[in-house]
């Protein structure tokens, strides 16, 4: 790509106001894209979103605080990126008396929870294209034409999905976040128990007029009862829409990877042989810390990078 193109391409898309097509996770990780495919993806993905929770979900309004550009991708931060950049002044430093340098202010670098980031990767180098191009490019991840928050997350739903939330009707299968989008917040909600599952009745209308008892347990929408006024009552509990949920194999992978520091019954100093032990008597192994990671010249710590990293 010619210098002439890399000025234009940053200026373009530096400052710029998107929304979200895919969820990126906090923390360090970003998402990847190449060739059309966001990495992670699926299950690995939704591990990275319940280990760490999101940094912006789909259809969120997002902004693009820097672009730079390599020699086989480009990087964008989003909200800031991963960790707080530094201002100019932090850049300065005073010499005093003896020749020792002084920074105006502190250096290390902090995590930014809010930001993320985003690499887009081509085979060899980074070709010449125009912004249009780069920004179809982007589509699968990134929404440059979506007017306002609803249009963007509706664009990122199943066709059956978004129908039904634009005529405002709730299907069993939903979360929670199509729910309020289809119907809004509700004017009441009663929580109950069944036996041993605990749900939630979100209750929408009143009498005179249809009142609708959307049942959830979880996240997601197992019931739908509609009393009309003429007293039918209509019940649905069968799913009629199947979301992408990480299996059991991905929710034990998450409970492994866990943070290191990941808070323990055990007391301080309390020996595995005589912490409490389940009712078989046997006590499960010890985990198997983590090999060492190489820290880079430029990273400060796992999951941070210092401000000259690009």
């Amino acid at each position: 790509m010619s210098k002439q193109t890399r000025y234009e391409i940053i200026r373009d898309f530096e400052m710029q106001v998107v929304y979200a097509r895919a969820p990126f996770p906090m923390g360090s990780k970003g998402l990847q894209l190449k060739n059309g495919v966001s990495i992670p993806n699926g299950t690995e993905l939704q591990q990275a979103l319940a280990l760490w929770g999101p940094a912006i979900k789909p259809g969120d309004p997002a902004h693009i605080s820097f672009v730079q550009i390599k020699d086989n991708h480009i990087h964008f931060d989003l909200n800031g990126g991963p960790v707080h950049r530094k201002k100019w002044y932090q850049h300065i430093e005073v010499s005093g008396a003896s020749g020792t340098s002084v920074p105006l202010s502190p250096t290390e670098s902090q995590p930014n929870p809010h930001g993320t980031y985003l690499d887009v990767y081509f085979d060899k180098y980074v070709p010449e294209m125009s912004a249009q191009q780069l920004r179809d490019l982007l589509f699968p991840v990134l929404d440059f034409t979506a007017r306002n928050k609803e249009e963007a997350y509706l664009d990122t739903l199943p066709p059956k999905v978004k129908q039904a939330i634009q005529a405002h009707y709730v299907l069993v299968g939903m979360n929670t976040e199509m729910v309020l989008h289809a119907r809004g917040k509700p004017p009441k909600k009663v929580r109950e128990k069944d036996n041993d599952t605990e749900y939630e009745e979100w209750i929408y209308g009143e009498p005179p007029a249809d009142v609708d008892f959307v049942r959830i347990i979880g996240d997601e929408v197992v019931r739908v009862e509609t009393m009309k006024v003429g007293g039918q009552k209509i019940v649905r509990n069968e799913k009629e829409v199947i979301l992408e949920h990480p299996d059991k194999d991905t929710e034990a992978k998450t409970e492994q990877d866990r943070p290191a520091n990941a808070p323990s019954l055990r007391r301080p100093g309390e020996d595995q042989d005589n912490a409490p032990k389940p009712s078989d008597s046997i006590s499960p192994a010890a985990p198997v810390p983590p090999p060492d990671i190489p820290q880079g010249p430029g990273t400060t710590g796992p999951g941070e990078f210092s401000a000259g990293r690009f």
